[in-house]
């Protein structure tokens, strides 16, 4: 029994003997109960009163505790819930990543493949590195600008498919001339 239930029951107990006295010492007897009647009958009431308080207290404390069982659910859902909203977020910032590298990849080979015509043909006596327009995208080499002859022109489309990387070479050098 708690400390609350224990000091309820004692205070009624205590107010009951005050009004037993009180009954007692006025000598009259009403109802045809005597004093020691009417005490057991205040006792038993009180008593009555006590248990029905510590009831409410009962249901009270277990509707808290199933209030809290609830809370603890939900918040658990939620947990979850935001638990898979940021692993799929990570999987798209992960996805998105790898097509910006990917993109940024393509780009940067398409620049090395550049360089490296470019490189390869100021080699050539016959062509001009500064006058040929060399563009890569996806690895599709284009050459535009001058050649002075049919050989030097073949030797530039040679010079451009032997470089790392290259997938195709679209010459549209066009023979001085001609």
């Amino acid at each position: 029994m708690s400390n609350t239930t224990h000091l309820m029951r004692l205070s009624a107990l205590a107010a009951a003997a005050a009004l037993a006295i009180g009954l007692a010492a006025c000598g009259k007897s009403d109802d045809g109960q005597t004093a020691g009647q009417k005490l057991d009958t205040a006792v038993a009431k009180t008593e009555a009163a006590a248990n029905q308080a510590g009831d409410k207290m009962a249901n009270a404390a277990a509707d808290a505790k199933d209030a809290v069982k609830d809370a603890a659910a939900d918040a658990k859902d939620a947990a979850a819930k935001a638990g898979a909203d940021v692993k799929a977020a990570a999987a798209d910032a992960k996805a998105d990543a790898s097509a910006a590298m990917a993109k940024a990849g393509d780009m940067l080979d398409d620049a090395g493949i550049t360089a490296s015509v470019k490189t390869d043909l100021a080699k050539d006596n016959e062509l001009s590195a500064l006058a040929i327009n060399v563009d890569t995208k996806n690895g599709v080499v284009t050459l535009n600008g001058p050649a002075p002859n049919e050989a030097a022109k073949a030797r530039a489309e040679t010079i451009a498919k032997a470089a790392k990387g290259v997938k195709s070479v679209d010459n549209k050098l066009v023979v001085k001339g001609s």
